[in-house]
């Protein structure tokens, strides 16, 4: 996946969306507009610890973007059928580290943070099914909008999680799914998880 998609993915989740009234909006959509509010405010209120130390921007991001994914969700999309074929430890290490990867993904992107348009679609979903896909655009200058969705769902304690994030019908987390099937070929979930956490090495600090 291009670093460009990657960017627009975390910037989906931190871009305030375009103004809706809070009669307007569903459940997940003042989630997500809320999730962004705060993000943008603590952008504004960090940016000049953040210009000597950017790696304050992981702890950010882990303590308002991420308690609102199910990374165990996520984790079993992005491994698909190697899922069922790791044991229990493998698939908690797993989601640990594919974690710290998303929170590695997102601060990136959020230092390059630089006022994209976000536009919230019209809500189309039933959320009595518990399952939503929550439509939105990017605004470019010159070309076309890029459409995107973040996709929620309501767990047993009724909060909205989201599970994957769509730009131009790509899936952030499936997209995942083949270069991890190919470290797993060649060194096993073994070798893959520790791929990922020499990766991630830098966020446990």
């Amino acid at each position: 996946m291009s670093k460009f998609i990657l960017a627009l993915a975390a910037v989906m989740l931190a871009c305030s969306p375009v103004a809706l009234s809070a009669q307007e909006m569903s459940e997940p959509q003042a989630l997500v507009k809320k999730a962004s509010d705060d993000m943008l405010a603590a952008l504004a209120e960090n940016e000049v610890e953040l210009e000597d130390n950017p790696d304050k921007i992981y702890s950010l991001v882990e303590a308002i973007l991420m308690p609102h994914f199910d990374f165990e969700k996520m984790s079993k999309l992005a491994l698909g059928k190697n899922w069922r074929q790791a044991n229990a430890e493998q698939r908690v290490r797993f989601t640990e580290e594919f974690r710290l990867l998303l929170i590695r993904t997102y601060s990136t992107a959020m230092l390059e943070y630089t006022d994209e348009e976000i536009r919230m679609l019209p809500f189309r979903d039933d959320i009595s099914r518990k399952r939503v896909s929550v439509p939105m655009e990017v605004v470019q200058p010159a070309g076309p909008a890029i459409p995107m969705a973040l996709s929620l769902y309501q767990n047993k304690q009724d909060e909205w999680k989201v599970y994957d994030v769509k730009i131009d019908g790509i899936s952030l987390v499936t997209n995942y799914r083949s270069s991890f099937a190919n470290d797993i070929r060649q060194g096993g979930m073994e070798g893959l998880i520790e791929n990922l956490a020499k990766r991630n090495a830098k966020v446990k600090v």
